[in-house]
């Protein structure tokens, strides 16, 4: 087998490793999730994600570590921002306590798919069209621009949410049900209950930060292998962020210029190509660091003198 091989091998069996153990030990059907519970389960995936990039410097070589851990330090700081969302549509369908994480769960493990699915499209584009890694980049530049440059940023409505509008259109939906079913049937008719609206919710909207934080990714690496782990180690950790967050949303005022600030390195890093200069792996795993981290500082500080 080869290197490139053993790691996929290794990388599945790890990630069913994980799940199986995130499952059956650390979450129970029907069980609240605390704090402290989703602190160890924070702690347990970002070790996991770790630990793969230990093995990845040992059967690949230093170079493709580090692309892989920038890869996954840039992921998760925009999964960070995507929880907050999450949060939003938590809040905005009252979902009960005791589904959120089995709800959680469902709707990243869909997001994984549709995400797997655009990688596996990006690299073939990339591969075939080499000279679309700077439409990638030109795109991250002026998201960054915008992001940046945003006073305050809209709050995120469920109800002008395309999808949910569609669904009300198209399916008899239940919104009353506490159940925490997918479907119900009232009076010989079949409705799809509020549970069920939010795990499509969930998924289609991971979607739209898929646009943004894959082309990142590119321009940190075209490995695939990179590319694939550094995703699924990022995405698998929202739920117990998810849990972590839920009443700091306020707490990060300032991490959306810090993710601007890397969408805009990361599109100028792409766009240099083009003129033949290329900046190590190294440096951006600095600036995804020092942005990431700095700009959550930052915020927790400047929370704490407002209060």
């Amino acid at each position: 087998m080869t290197s490139t091989q053993i790691s996929f091998l290794v990388f599945g069996v790890v990630l069913l490793f994980a799940i199986g153990f995130d499952l059956g030990l650390l979450s129970k059907k029907g069980s609240e999730v605390s704090i402290r519970k989703a602190l160890w389960q924070t702690v347990f995936w970002v070790a996991l994600a770790f630990a793969y990039f230990g093995f990845t410097w040992l059967e690949r070589g230093h170079t493709l570590a580090l692309e892989y851990i920038s890869a996954y330090l840039m992921e998760w700081s925009l999964s960070i921002d995507n929880i907050f969302v999450f949060i939003l549509i938590f809040t905005f369908f009252n979902v009960q306590q005791q589904h959120s994480a089995r709800v959680l769960l469902i709707g990243i493990l869909l997001a994984i798919l549709f995400r797997i699915l655009f990688i596996t499209v990006g690299v073939a584009l990339v591969t075939k069209f080499e000279w679309i890694l700077y439409i990638f980049g030109g795109i991250l530049l002026i998201t960054g621009i915008k992001i940046f440059t945003a006073k305050k940023e809209t709050e995120y409505d469920p109800e002008k949410n395309i999808v949910y509008r569609l669904m009300q259109k198209i399916l008899p939906i239940d919104a009353e049900d506490l159940s925490g079913k997918f479907t119900l049937v009232k009076q010989g008719r079949r409705f799809f209950t509020r549970v069920f609206v939010v795990i499509v919710l969930l998924a289609t909207t991971d979607i739209v930060f898929a646009l943004d934080s894959i082309p990142a990714v590119f321009a940190i690496s075209q490995d695939r292998l990179v590319v694939y782990t550094s995703n699924v180690f990022a995405v698998l950790g929202l739920r117990s962020l998810f849990f972590l967050l839920h009443g700091a949303v306020n707490q990060f005022e300032y991490l959306q210029q810090g993710i601007a600030i890397v969408l805009i390195f990361i599109g100028l890093k792409m766009l240099a190509e083009a003129v033949h200069v290329y900046i190590p792996v190294w440096i951006s795993l600095m600036v995804i660091v020092v942005c990431l981290f700095g700009s959550i500082l930052y915020s927790v500080q400047n929370a704490e003198k407002k209060e």
